[in-house]
């Protein structure tokens, strides 16, 4: 793509004849054709890609291909590449995270009523819906896209017309070569130009943060497909067995997008250390860059492909989640609530409803399951309506965090979700 654009320029210009321009782009077709189709011989003598490809083009249409090196290095030639590569491949990862975002909001609408235990420390602590707490990833990775586009912006800018690092005495036209190649911006300093990995190292930190999103999505579905939590069950598919014990079900494929974390770390990590300390402009190990690009690049594409289909195909157990829920003496803070709305500070309202927790643990009782003579031995604010407040399904109801009750919430994101 890049030599193609290039060798028109370079006949618009009349740099070169436009006869020997028609001919590289016919022969460049032709190489990429091979190179699809795995029929082209690629030979180490060559040094590198692009002389592989300049020799393939002057063996098929003679000294012609030797002009189309002409005003440019392979150091603002690499660059163009790793550009064109990464905004396809940012564009495929974006619409991949979309996927991702439907499937959650599927799951969402599908168990909107669904309610569960939310954690503090990994401690039950209030009954949230299953569907506002899916909705929370989706926003973790709504966030992950805006940092992928905005670093598509920094990708999106031209730097072939840089030479080696100082331009080129040749009069191109580098805003008719952005045009062909869909670039919206050139780069301004031919020096950056070649050596500039920023965009490179924002992919890959953007991939960490979303790589951290991922991992505590695997993680959550990894505890509550235990027994312990018995929330929901994973796919078959995504999961093996035992080679030893026959009854295990092992959430395999979670564990390896969670262990994957560590190698997208550790990709930002080598590229942060390689650029730290080069001196402009180019030098030869920026070669040690592909590694960490290509194999994140096709790690994350794999990693949120795979966390959609299984987020899709995860079986949700609500009678499990709403025990849980109704366990553990999560409408304690509804007592305190409960108690504050009725005039006694929040501070001896908390004291008040601890005491209560103490007394059902002696008791083997839940709040609920107290009389009420039993209540207002604790404080004599509490009346009859006070088990209105106590039930998991009345707790979430009232809970308001963004002008409406919890259930409001949801479903209103889900309809702003449906107009985008």
């Amino acid at each position: 793509m890049g030599s193609i654009a290039h060798a028109k320029m370079l006949a618009k210009q009349r740099i070169i004849p436009s006869r020997d321009a028609r001919k590289i782009v016919r022969g460049l077709e032709t190489i990429q054709r091979e190179i699809d189709s795995g029929k082209f011989a690629f030979s180490p003598a060559d040094e590198d890609i692009h002389m592989n490809i300049e020799r393939r083009l002057t063996e098929l249409i003679g000294p012609a291909g030797g002009k189309l090196h002409t005003a440019r290095s392979r150091n603002d030639q690499v660059a163009l590449d790793m550009r064109l590569y990464l905004r396809d491949e940012v564009k495929i990862i974006t619409a991949s995270l979309h996927a991702l975002q439907l499937e959650l909001a599927k799951s969402a609408k599908k168990y909107l009523d669904v309610i569960m235990p939310g954690y503090t420390h990994l401690q039950r602590a209030q009954p949230v819906l299953f569907s506002h707490h899916l909705l929370a990833y989706f926003d973790m990775f709504e966030r992950d896209r805006e940092r992928l586009a905005g670093c598509l912006e920094r990708i999106n800018v031209l730097p072939l017309g840089s030479g080696a690092l100082a331009g080129t005495t040749f009069p191109i036209d580098r805003r008719y070569v952005a045009k062909l190649l869909g670039f919206p911006r050139v780069s301004k300093n031919s020096i950056d130009a070649v050596s500039d990995r920023d965009f490179l190292l924002e992919f890959l930190a953007s991939s960490s943060i979303l790589f951290v999103h991922l991992s505590r999505l695997a993680d959550e579905l990894v505890l509550w497909s235990t027994q312990e939590f018995g929330f929901v069950e994973l796919p078959d598919g995504y999961c093996t067995g035992s080679s030893m014990m026959p009854q295990k079900k092992n959430p395999d494929v979670l564990e390896l997008i969670r262990g994957k974390t560590g190698r997208v770390f550790g990709h930002l990590q080598a590229l942060l250390t390689i650029m730290k300390g080069l001196p402009l402009a180019y030098n030869r190990d920026l070669q040690e860059d592909k590694v960490p690009l290509f194999d994140t690049a096709d790690t994350v594409k794999a990693s949120v492909k795979i966390m959609r289909e299984i987020v899709a195909g995860m079986k949700v157990m609500p009678e499990r989640m709403l025990d849980a829920a109704q366990d553990g003496f999560m409408n304690a803070t509804d007592l305190a609530d409960y108690l504050a709305a009725r005039g006694l500070p929040f501070r001896a309202a908390h004291q008040v409803a601890g005491r209560v927790v103490q007394f059902c643990m002696t008791k083997a009782k839940r709040i609920e399951e107290l009389s009420l003579a039993e209540l207002r031995r604790f404080s004599d604010r509490i009346e009859k309506d006070v088990y209105d407040y106590l039930s998991a399904d009345a707790a979430v109801d009232r809970r308001r965090a963004s002008g409406g009750t919890a259930r409001k919430n949801v479903v209103r994101r889900l309809k702003e979700l449906r107009m985008r």
